[in-house]
C-alpha cells in the first residue's frame, strides 16, 4: 500500500507539483528517499526520524522507500520535509490518506518537531489552488501564502500540530493574509535644487516606463534624482503586487508574510557578477533585474560594471523576460523594470571644466562613455546631462515641484495609458507599444513628423531610436493631456535622445 503527499518544486517562480509517495514493505530496517534528490532533500529523512521520536513515534524495522515523483525532475531544498512526514504518517496510517492526498505542503522540519519556515509560499499557494488543494506550511509562512486567496492555508507551528489536525483533535484555524505595507514618506524632489531638465526626464520616465542615462559630474545630484525617483512612481497594482511579491517569495524578501504596494528600488554595486544581476548561481535564482520586476533598476557608475554583464541586459530590457540558461536547469523570470543609469563623462569626472579636467580630455571621454556599447545605449530612451550645481545655488530656496504634485501629474499620464490599452492585456505603459498600434496611438502630426524625419536624417536615427523617440514624445502628450502628438512633444523627446551622444 502506497501513501502519497504532495509539495512543488521551484522552476523559477513556478511552482511544479511533485508527488511523495512512500512504501513500507517487510525486509531489512531501510529508509531511502529516490527522485533526484539534492543533498538537503536526502538528509530530509534523518529530520524526519528525529520529529517522529519527538512525538513518541517510532519507525517500524521494516523498508521504508521514499519516491518523488516525477523522478527525473530535480528536487532541491529543505521544505520537503513536511510532505515527506505526512507521507509516512499516512503510510503508518496514524493520519487519513485521503485528507493527505487534498494537501499541498512544505515546510522544514527541526528535530524537535517544529516547523521552520523556508521559501517560496507564495508560489507554493498560486500551485496549490490551481490543483484545489489546500496548503500546509510553516506558521511563520501563513500570512504570505494566504495572500492568494484562492485556497484554504492552514498554517502550523509543529508537527504535532498537524497530527492533531488531520485526526480532528485541534483543527488549524485558516490562516489570514499579511499586512499592506504602506511605504512611509520618502526622499521628496522638492529637496533637489536646481537640475529642472533632469527632474523633468525622470517625470516621462515614471509616467511612461522609458529607460533613462545621466551623465554629469560627481557631486552633480545623479544619486540623489534617481533616490528619488519611487516616491513619484504609482503604486503596484493588485496583480502588480502578486507577480512582484512571487519572485521577491523565492528570494526570501517577504516581510513577516505582509505584501508592499511600493514599487522595488534595486540598486546594485557595479562590482555585481553577471550571475547577480541576471540571475544564476545555485538553483538559478533571480537576480537584480527580476527584483526590481515591476519597479527600478539604479545603475549607478554604469561604465563601471563588467561589460559582459551590460551586454547582458540588452535583451531584457526588450522582452521583459530573463532565460537563466544553465547545464541543468532553464528557467524564465520575468522582468520589466525601468532601467536608470548615471555615469560620469570621464574617467575623472571632470572633462567639462577646464580647470579641474585631466590631461587626456577630451579624448578620456569617448573612450569611457565607450565602455557602453551602441546597441545598449540605443535602448536609453532618455539621455540627460546633468551639469554640477554651484554652490552660491545651494543657498537658495528649493523651487521645484514637490514628489506630490508631480505623481499626480504621472499617475494621471498612467490612467490615460490604462484607458487606452484596455484592450490590450499585454501592455500598461506606452514602452510596451511596438508595430501597428504604436503607429496609431503616437502619429504626430505634420509638422512633428516633418521635424522627426528632418532629426532621423540628420543623426541617422535606427529604427529602434525613431519608434522609441515617439514612444517618449506619446508620454508627453500624456502628461499634457493631449489627445495628439504634436510639435512640441516631438520636439522635446528628440531633445532628450540627442542630449547625450549624437547618434541612435
Amino acid at each position: 500500500m502506497v501513501a502519497r503527499a504532495y509539495t512543488v518544486a521551484f522552476e523559477g517562480v513556478e511552482a511544479r507539483m511533485v508527488e511523495v509517495q512512500c512504501a513500507i514493505a517487510p525486509g531489512m530496517p531501510y529508509f531511502g528517499v529516490v527522485g533526484l534528490p539534492d543533498k538537503a532533500v536526502s538528509e530530509a529523512k534523518e529530520r524526519v526520524r528525529a520529529a517522529m521520536a519527538a512525538l513518541s513515534i517510532a519507525l517500524p524495522s521494516k523498508r521504508i522507500m521514499i519516491n518523488l515523483s516525477p523522478a527525473d525532475l530535480p528536487k532541491e531544498g529543505s521544505h520537503f520535509d513536511l510532505p515527506i512526514a505526512l507521507a509516512l504518517l499516512a503510510a503508518l496510517d496514524i493520519i487519513p490518506k485521503d485528507e493527505v492526498e487534498a494537501t499541498v505542503a512544505l515546510g522544514e522540519l527541526s528535530l524537535d518537531g517544529r516547523l521552520i519556515p523556508v521559501l517560496g509560499a507564495l508560489p507554493a499557494a498560486m500551485a496549490a489552488a490551481e490543483e484545489d488543494r489546500a496548503l500546509l506550511c510553516p506558521k511563520a509562512c501563513g500570512a504570505e501564502a494566504a495572500w492568494v486567496g484562492a485556497t484554504q492555508v492552514l498554517a502550523a507551528n509543529t508537527l504535532n500540530d498537524v497530527v492533531r489536525h488531520y485526526t480532528g483533535q485541534t483543527p488549524i484555524v485558516p490562516a489570514e493574509a499579511g499586512e499592506v505595507f504602506t511605504p512611509p514618506a520618502g526622499r521628496d524632489f522638492h529637496d533637489v535644487k536646481g537640475q529642472e531638465r533632469a527632474k523633468r526626464a525622470l517625470e516621462i520616465a515614471a509616467a511612461g516606463r522609458h529607460h533613462v542615462l545621466m551623465v554629469g559630474t560627481p557631486g552633480s545630484g545623479k544619486s540623489m534624482l534617481a533616490a528619488r525617483l519611487p516616491s513619484i512612481l504609482p503604486p503596484l497594482s493588485a496583480q502588480e503586487a502578486l507577480e512582484t511579491s512571487m519572485i521577491h517569495s523565492l528570494a526570501g524578501l517577504l516581510s513577516e508574510g505582509g505584501i508592499s504596494r511600493a514599487r522595488p528600488f534595486r540598486e546594485p554595486h557595479h562590482t555585481a557578477s553577471m550571475a547577480a544581476i541576471v540571475g544564476g548561481g545555485k538553483g538559478a535564482k533571480p537576480g537584480e533585474i527580476s527584483l526590481a520586476h515591476n519597479g527600478v533598476l539604479f545603475m549607478d557608475e554604469f561604465p563601471e560594471f563588467p561589460r559582459a554583464v551590460l551586454e547582458t541586459l540588452r535583451q531584457p530590457i526588450e522582452t521583459g523576460e530573463i532565460m537563466v540558461a544553465r547545464a541543468n536547469a532553464h528557467i524564465r523570470y520575468p522582468c520589466r523594470f525601468l532601467l536608470v543609469a548615471a555615469a560620469n563623462p570621464c574617467k575623472c569626472g571632470y572633462m567639462s571644466d577646464p580647470a579641474r579636467a585631466c590631461a587626456k580630455a577630451p579624448i578620456c571621454g569617448d573612450d569611457y562613455l565607450g565602455r557602453i556599447s551602441g546597441p545598449l545605449m540605443d535602448r536609453f530612451d532618455l539621455r540627460v546631462d546633468v551639469p554640477p550645481v554651484a554652490y552660491t545655488d545651494l543657498d537658495l530656496p528649493s523651487a521645484g515641484d514637490q514628489s506630490a504634485t508631480i505623481a499626480a501629474r504621472v499617475n494621471a499620464a498612467r490612467a490615460r495609458q490604462a484607458a487606452r490599452f484596455a484592450d490590450h492585456p499585454n501592455i500598461t505603459v506606452n514602452a510596451d507599444v511596438e508595430g501597428t498600434l504604436l503607429e496609431q496611438i503616437a502619429a504626430p502630426d505634420p509638422e512633428g513628423r516633418a521635424l522627426l524625419a528632418k532629426v532621423a536624417e540628420r543623426f541617422g536615427l535606427s529604427a529602434r531610436g525613431y519608434h522609441r523617440v515617439l514612444r517618449v514624445a506619446r508620454t508627453i502628450a500624456d502628461l499634457d493631456a493631449s489627445a495628439t502628438v504634436r510639435l512640441p512633444h516631438v520636439a522635446e523627446a528628440v531633445s532628450y535622445r540627442l542630449a547625450v551622444g549624437a547618434k541612435g
